[in-house]
């Protein structure tokens, strides 16, 4: 086999995001000798986001500073399997990451944890509501809230989350989120001071008996210092959070929070501009010896390890599973195989206000999650007797930014460019806001990912192959969250409303949100998925797979938090389990 063969280690992480710096944190803390290889290249706070240029939108939000380069590494795409699949030539959609730190270092910092019925979403329906679409192929994750309830503690005190408790130990606490699972003890800090058209929509949700709360956020309220002794400081709302690494270290990053304190421990390293081709394996197949990676010179290595964990954006981990052989891939037409089963994605709409001037929101005061939230309408919060779907979604007016370029809200029949668009731009920049619904998407028979038979990467692979597209429950779903927003829009009496819902096919061209999730799913049956509920593959014990990829299905939530506490979970489990006897963490 090709590539010069290194010294082995204990464990090799595979990705430098979130998921590999808390786990690598946690195992070399264990004593275990770590490596991580990041394909992407070194950044730090000080120098890559300091505050004298990262608020420039055309390199970060429009030219991609932080993104993977379609180029070097795509995907191709299609709404059905009877179409033929095409390059994502440009991103768009989603956006992925590459570089140390990962999306831990782009995004805004909306930190949920899921809902208690979210964790066992085919069982706890079907006992509600009867059989469910037999194409529909949501599943029980094989963890419970309760399960992962300390180790999402774990997490927001990782990051200081600034929210307010809305159910301490099951009592519920007044401005707290009423639907949340039941939690050990309140947020580590306290909840941004919010802004004037969150607070409009406060009311209005409030007045109409719904229950509105201040969104939980990794922006920092306070100074504070983590369980690390990592020390991060006060937000300054300046709105650039989202497609932007925070300078003024306040907003929660891998940057910000662990590699002070990982990256000065002797038994870690980390190799970046590192791009791992293929898990290696023993004669046998079910034992991981290593990967085999490549650096941007060109060069091969062989990266012998006792433990592989892969830790790479979502569809990156199920297309390396794929191209190293590991798992059956799935079959939509038989429905057998796990690999690629499952994939699913987030569905958004929003409301757009447009008021009267003597309304000043002053937009660019923001931060990546500052905003008011209902949740009335998310998971089964609500009776959906009847409606068609299951599932739902938060409803939230987030005040994130009021970036100059980005923003260009102005009212239905307004010229596309030119004079008028101008002035519609300038009129409604202070006065208009917008409430966004950010939906839950069940996994379906025909939703899958696989290895593309026509295309390939510069490394001569298979690229991988999504197809996706939106169900009529997403289009229910959705549609029912748009009316909610658009009805709460309404009672803050703006002079105008107008309400985007979501129709037609999903489109990979306009942006949505990264939060692509599934393909590698986790439960406890192995023929309908590819790692365990310790997030252990069922093919090859040594071998462990963190992040989104391992989502069942996508409840109406960002993944954040609970990629978070999944990663702690599991952390665990190989620390106290397997490290003391290597093998399966759960029997077939």
């Amino acid at each position: 086999m090709s590539g010069t063969t290194l010294p082995a280690v204990d464990v090799v992480l595979v990705g430098f995001g979130w998921t590999g710096a808390m786990l690598g944190q946690e195992l070399v803390q264990a004593g275990l000798k770590v490596l991580a290889l990041e394909r992407g290249a070194w950044r730090d706070t000080s120098n890559d986001f300091a505050v004298t240029f990262a608020q420039d939108e055309l390199r970060y939000y429009y030219r991609h500073a932080l993104f993977e380069e379609p180029s070097q590494g795509t995907i191709t795409f299609r709404n059905t399997p009877s179409q033929h699949a095409l390059p994502m030539r440009e991103l768009g959609s989603f956006l992925p990451a590459t570089g140390t730190g990962g999306a831990g270092v782009h995004w805004n910092g909306q930190t949920w944890r899921f809902l208690p019925s979210d964790f066992k979403v085919r069982s706890h329906n079907e006992q509600r509501y009867g059989a469910l679409d037999p194409d529909m192929t949501v599943q029980d994750w094989g963890v419970t809230y309760d399960d992962l309830e300390p180790y999402y503690d774990k997490f927001e005190y990782l990051c200081g989350i600034s929210g307010q408790a809305g159910n301490l130990n099951g009592e519920m606490v007044p401005g707290g989120n009423p639907f949340e699972g039941p939690r050990r003890r309140g947020y580590p800090n306290p909840p941004l001071d919010m802004t004037y058209s969150p607070e409009l929509f406060r009311k209005a949700a409030h007045d109409l008996g719904l229950h509105p709360f201040t969104a939980p956020a990794a922006n920092m309220s306070q100074p504070y210092t983590n369980w690390l002794g990592v020390r991060l400081g006060q937000c300054t709302y300046c709105g650039f959070c989202e497609k932007f690494g925070c300078g003024n270290y306040s907003k929660s990053s891998p940057q910000t929070t662990i590699h002070p304190v990982l990256l000065d421990n002797p038994d870690f390293e980390l190799r970046t501009n590192s791009t791992v081709l293929r898990v290696l394996t023993d004669s046998t197949g079910k034992r991981a010896t290593g990967v085999l990676y490549v650096d941007d010179q060109g060069n091969e290595y062989r990266q012998p390890a006792e433990i592989v964990v892969l830790c790479a954006y979502a569809y990156h981990n199920t297309h390396l599973m794929l191209l190293s052989g590991i798992g059956q891939p799935y079959s939509p037409e038989s429905g057998k195989g796990a690999l690629g089963r499952n994939y699913a994605y987030q569905v958004v709409s929003g409301v757009d206000l447009f008021f009267d001037k003597d309304k000043v929101f002053n937009p660019f005061i923001g931060a990546g999650a500052l905003g008011v939230a209902i949740d009335d309408y998310n998971g089964d919060n609500f009776d959906h007797s009847g409606l068609g779907f299951i599932g739902g979604g938060y409803i939230c007016l987030w005040n994130t930014n009021g970036r100059p370029i980005e923003t260009q809200r102005v009212p239905p029949g307004t010229p596309k460019w030119g004079a008028k668009w101008k002035r519609a731009v300038a009129e409604n920049y202070m006065s208009s806001a917008s409430i966004s619904t950010h939906g839950a998407v069940m996994s379906h028979r025909s939703n899958y990912l696989d290895l593309d038979p026509n295309y390939r990467n510069i490394h001569g692979q298979p690229l991988l192959r999504m197809t996706f597209d939106f169900k009529d429950n997403e289009h229910r779903l959705s549609d029912y969250l748009t009316d909610q927003a658009a009805r709460v829009g309404k009672a803050m009496n703006p002079k105008q409303v107008h309400a985007k819902y979501r129709k037609g096919n999903y489109s990979i061209v306009p942006y949505q949100t990264t939060h692509n999730t599934g393909g590698t799913a986790m439960g406890a049956d192995p023929s309908t998925s590819v790692v365990n509920p310790y997030l252990q593959s069922w093919d090859v014990p040594n071998l462990f797979v963190m992040g989104a990829s391992v989502f069942p299905q996508n409840p109406g939530y960002n993944p954040t938090g609970t990629i978070g506490a999944l990663t702690y979970w599991s952390a665990n489990a190989i620390i106290n389990r397997y490290l003391k006897s290597p093998g399966p963490l759960m029997q077939t």
